[in-house]
This record gives structure tokens, sequence and C-alpha cells, in this order.
């Protein structure tokens, strides 16, 4: 069986996916989250849903596992402590649309994390990234730690509906407290 088979079958797989179902959700978030590269999505949700091969689905929440196959190609989980992985996160997410956070400094000076705090960066780079119609979520976490993703400014409600479908309590990068 060669690469073409594989995508096909995972594709034809899906296809029986019922429309309503968490499976269908999550594969229009990883979606949203992936504007325009539906081949990173597709990779995600087979990861997704090998992972949930191994997991009784009614012990884990569907953002759990989201959380891990998305992690630093699509999304982030950083320690609430750790602004300088914060940073690198959000740039790491901005360069894969050609595009840079300016954050009022240098985040390669240590001297610029000393007056920072998480919410405060979160702040900065959803404004940067507004202008250029991205928007910068946080989704809340079970923990000491900050988690988010990018999408088009215009997915901003379809967004909002998958998360509340999935039980993800999420918000603006703006509204980080």
């Amino acid at each position: 069986m060669n690469s073409s088979d594989d995508d096909y079958d995972a594709e034809r797989e899906f296809d029986d996916v019922d429309e309503d179902s968490v499976e269908a959700k999550v594969w229009q978030l990883l979606l949203l989250i992936n504007p325009g590269d539906e081949e990173t999505a597709l990779l995600q949700f087979n990861d997704y849903r090998e992972a949930m091969a191994d997991v009784d689905a009614e012990e884990v929440e569907p953002i759990e596992v989201i959380g891990r196959v998305i992690d630093w190609r699509s999304g982030f989980i950083v320690d609430a402590h750790d602004l300088r992985s914060l940073v690198q996160a959000v740039n790491e997410l901005s360069s894969r649309w050609n595009l840079s956070v300016d954050w009022n400094g240098d985040p390669d000076d240590d001297e610029f994390f000393d007056d920072m705090d998480a919410a405060e960066l979160f702040s900065i780079a959803y404004d940067r990234l507004a202008e250029f119609g991205y928007t910068l979520w946080a989704w809340e976490t079970d923990g000491d730690t900050y988690a988010g993703w990018m999408t088009l400014t215009r997915d901003g409600e379809p967004l909002r509906e998958l998360a509340t479908a999935l039980g993800i309590n999420l918000r603006l990068g703006s509204e980080v407290s």
C-alpha cells in the first residue's frame, strides 16, 4: 500500500463518522486551527483517533487529547511561569503564516520579562495578530499552565460553537487574566 492509499483510507474512514459525533467536531476544530493546512489537520486527526483508541472515551475530555496532538504544531501548552516558552510558542504558531509578533520589546533580553506576565503577553500577541486577520485563543487547563491556538478571525463564531460542544472553556487571548 502506498502513501496515497493511506490518505484515501483515512478520508474514507472519516466519511463514515456521524456529523454530530465528537470525532466530527474534533475534525472541524482541527480544520479551524490549521487554516489552509488540511494535511496537518488530517495528520493530527489521525493522531487523535489513535490516542482515543487507547483510552476510555468516557474518562477523558477531548481537549486533553487534542492538546497533546497539536502541541507546538497548531497550539501550545506552557507552564504558567515560563513566559519565555509562551513567547516562543506564539512565535512558532505565527511563523506558520509568515507573521511575526512585535512584543513591544526584545524577548531575547532577560530584562524584557521583568515587568511582564502571561496575561500581558497574550494581550500583546492578540492585538498584533488581529492586525493580520488572526485571533489568538486560550483555553482553560487543569493545572498551572496556559494553552492556546490561533485561527482566522472570521472563524471565531464557528470555533466558539465547537468549543462549547466539546466542553472547552475558551476565551480570547485578550481576556486571559
